[in-house]
């Protein structure tokens, strides 16, 4: 009778210790819980109340967390620099103007390096569908056959499509279905004089440098092309001249790859940014002169 009693009063004090064990390895689990969930609140709020630098620092720094590039820590642009004034060489080599300087400064927002390859238009919109760069920046227009391959921001930049003629030339946009048009190679203005006037009455070249000069050795009547690079193009060459009439208006947008929504979500972040707080419009400024 004593070893049973001896024996529960030992189960006893076991079942009692174990217990008192369970409760204090729980203990500071919860009170670990509450901390992080008073932390997660006091965080909340700071972010809440703190100052716009602080929050976009940490804007920047969960973006370039978070976005998967081609390149880690990167952003790649590809583009066409024979595209003035949205994107051209200086004496150096290096890719300039609107597009490049508004591409540095979204990247600096996502706290990115900026890389920028110089290719030709069609190749410039097929490295974002190949995954060989992050965006295409090279005045591209939205349109739906871009749609069905590739994802767009939001507008940046207005473009309106115009025609460059020989000054004394007779070419009008209501006869331009009679002369022989100069574009850029997979430009809309490409595919606009080729869809207005056909194939027969259109040379696609690599750039508008090249269209250009065709036009100034009397190669061709006339070249399509957008507005900007169209005045750089007359000022760099005497006896050239650009029609009054306006051939199509359009907007600009930043090409990705299908389906990168994370990416086109941050630059468009970035991008709305620097339109609110007047980068974007300083920036075309220092290219485009008001008239």
């Amino acid at each position: 009778m004593k070893k049973i009693l001896a024996l529960l009063l030992a189960m006893t004090m076991v079942f009692g210790m174990a217990a008192c064990g369970s409760s204090d390895t729980q203990e500071p689990a919860a009170e670990n819980n509450a901390s992080n969930a008073e932390n997660a609140g006091t965080d909340t709020a700071e972010e809440t109340t703190g100052t716009e630098t602080a929050g976009d620092e940490a804007t920047d720094a969960e973006s370039a967390g978070t976005l998967t590039t081609v390149t880690d820590g990167v952003l790649t642009m590809s583009t066409n620099a024979a595209f003035p004034p949205y994107e051209m060489t200086d004496d150096n080599g290096n890719v300039i103007g609107i597009d490049a300087d508004i591409a540095a400064a979204i990247a600096e927002k996502l706290g990115l390096e900026l890389e920028i390859l110089d290719m030709d238009f069609d190749a410039a919109l097929l490295a974002v569908q190949q995954g060989k760069s992050d965006m295409v920046m090279a005045g591209v227009t939205v349109n739906e056959d871009r749609l069905a391959v590739m994802d767009f921001s939001e507008t940046y930049a207005n473009g309106v499509q115009v025609i460059i003629t020989q000054e004394g030339s007779d070419v009008t946009i209501d006869n331009l279905g009679e002369k022989m048009i100069g574009t850029q190679r997979g430009t809309t203005g490409n595919i606009y004089c080729t869809d207005d006037y056909g194939e027969e009455h259109v040379i696609a070249y690599d750039n508008g440098i090249t269209a250009v000069q065709a036009l100034v050795n009397g190669q061709i009547d006339c070249v399509v092309i957008d507005k900007a690079p169209a005045e750089s193009f007359v000022t760099a060459n005497p006896g050239l001249t650009i029609l009054d009439t306006e051939y199509v208006t359009e907007d600009y947008a930043i090409g990705f790859a299908k389906g990168n929504t994370a990416l086109v979500d941050a630059v468009n972040g970035a991008l709305n940014e620097l339109i609110e707080d007047g980068t974007v419009q300083s920036i075309v400024d220092t290219y485009i002169t008001a008239e």
